[in-house]
């Protein structure tokens, strides 16, 4: 727990994570939100982005101690995936969300091996569509997928379904409930908009959390 809140507290410092409850976002779906998250900004955070990458590397080797290739997410993960590569003394790659229109038309970037042991570098999971894709090319290639170490998860219930049928483990460093209690905690927003916000989050296509109160 001492852990997710340290890396809520650097997310949200660095605006990676950014609530508006009163001002919703529109995501690219339609859907009106009141959080916009861009994981991007922790690269150009040296403090954060240490504490982030080590904290990876200190998830993938307790969760999964018999990886040996890194994998990252197109195009978010790519980074963390290689500075966590370089951290574990890893070889990393990444797949592309589709294949090259030329040259030897790769999807996946860098050197597999069939029956190699992977984990998935992800900076964010939400419905864990995106994330269910590139495991998929990566087991179509042969590999076995120990799991997913991501970031931030949103906990939306459709997410975790998908990747329980697909039969998927991910360990994410925080989540969307500690990262809203800390942003009311530090005065981001109000306390009584926590609750507003977790009704989002159990529910995306729902408005009513707009004009909810506590």
């Amino acid at each position: 727990m001492e852990q997710q809140r340290k890396i809520a507290e650097g997310l949200l410092s660095i605006r990676a994570v950014f609530f508006r409850p009163e001002e919703p976002f529109i995501w690219a779906s339609g859907i009106k939100s009141p959080v916009y998250c861009d994981n991007r900004l922790i690269l150009t955070a040296p403090e954060v982005r240490s504490a982030v990458e080590s904290a990876l590397a200190d998830t993938i080797r307790r969760e999964y101690p018999d990886v040996q290739v890194l994998m990252g997410t197109s195009t978010a993960g790519i980074a963390h995936a290689a500075i966590v590569g370089h951290m574990m003394g890893l070889p990393m790659g990444y797949v592309r969300s589709s294949g090259k229109d030329h040259g030897r038309r790769n999807q996946i970037e860098g050197r597999l091996e069939p029956g190699q042991k992977v984990v998935v570098v992800e900076d964010l999971i939400s419905t864990a569509g995106s994330v269910l894709d590139v495991v998929q090319v990566l087991r179509d290639a042969g590999a076995e997928v120990l799991g997913v170490a991501s970031i931030f998860t949103y906990g939306m219930q459709k997410g975790l379904d998908r990747l329980a049928a697909a039969h998927v483990e991910n360990h994410s460093l925080t989540n969307f409930d500690v990262i809203a209690q800390v942003a009311a905690q530090q005065h981001y927003i109000r306390e009584e908009d926590v609750a507003r916000l977790i009704r989002f989050r159990n529910n995306p296509s729902d408005e009513s959390w707009i004009t909810a109160r506590a």
